[in-house]
């Protein structure tokens, strides 16, 4: 059988756990945590289940919508990296126009949920982040300058917004603060991983940090945002969004971030995806001791 028909025979039994790849579902996952928490800031009683249900459905979609697009752009380059060339476009499980039909129906199906069931406020804010990611992000900045990932960080940083003006339909400070803190974590997340993966993003010819500007300097940088994301973390205590037990617990797995920034900086072998993978923890740890202190402070 010729590499095409072996090519088109896949193409033809393409599974769903194929277009469920192409959402990224580990990254949602880490997503809605944060919408879910911002949902659950946002007012002091319990958020109406409905809200918080359709809500999610609605952020999740339209997360995985801007994820398949991501695919469908970076199929060469992903065909390239040893990270990404297991992805079913480049397996061609599915082709692009499968891709981006899938990509468009779950979109519009997100957005049209969160307009009509949620607010209008919500489904513009999730349109922007959507294109600012799908677009913005994946298209121009991830191959135009190294600091893609600062610049395009804004739209990952959204869920929590998202989360918040589901249930209170308004943008407050202390969502912005959510936002501020998944912005400020973003580079040092992601420029580990671009320390760790370094060959495969130069074979691509994408234009990370530790490419142009060489390993040394990348560590200078995940160490000066790893500082500031240290300050904007404790920005929820000093403002009075968050009290003691958020404090503790903030300072616990920020103590163990630097850990690995250290080692980082100290060039031992492993601490570039050892810190990556930490901080994927770290963010996840953080919303969950804001959302214990939320409930637990009243009590105490």
């Amino acid at each position: 059988m010729s590499n095409q028909n072996i090519a088109l025979n896949k193409i033809e039994h393409a599974k769903w756990n194929d277009y469920l790849a192409l959402c990224k579902p580990k990254v949602v996952a880490v997503m809605l945590l944060t919408a879910l928490v911002g949902m659950l800031l946002s007012t002091p009683a319990v958020p109406d289940l409905w809200v918080v249900i359709i809500g999610l459905i609605g952020i999740g979609l339209a997360s995985g919508s801007a994820a398949a697009v991501n695919h469908v752009m970076d199929r060469q380059i992903d065909l390239q990296m040893a990270r990404t060339k297991g992805r079913p476009l480049p397996q061609g499980k599915l082709t692009p126009k499968q891709a981006l039909i899938f990509a468009a129906v779950i979109g519009v199906i997100g957005i049209g949920l969160l307009t009509v069931y949620i607010n209008v406020l919500t489904a513009w804010l999730t349109v922007l982040a959507l294109m600012g990611y799908a677009v913005v992000y994946t298209v121009w900045l991830k191959r135009a300058t190294p600091q893609n990932i600062v610049i395009g960080g804004i739209a990952g940083a959204a869920p929590p917004l998202l989360g918040w003006t589901c249930v209170t339909g308004t943008i407050d400070p202390n969502s912005l603060l959510l936002v501020l803190i998944i912005f400020a974590w973003t580079p040092p997340h992601f420029w580990s991983l671009c320390i760790a993966r370094k060959a495969d993003y130069e074979k691509a010819g994408i234009p990370m940090l530790p490419v142009t500007h060489g390993v040394g300097y990348t560590r200078i940088q995940i160490t000066l945002y790893s500082m500031l994301m240290l300050i904007t973390t404790l920005l929820p205590y000093m403002t009075g969004m968050s009290g003691l037990v958020y404090l503790v617990g903030v300072s616990v797995i920020n103590a163990r971030f630097m850990y690995w920034v250290w080692k980082l900086w100290k060039q031992e072998d492993g601490a570039p995806m050892t810190l990556f993978l930490y901080s994927i923890n770290y963010i996840m740890f953080l919303f969950v001791i804001l959302l214990v202190d939320h409930y637990l402070m009243p009590l105490m």
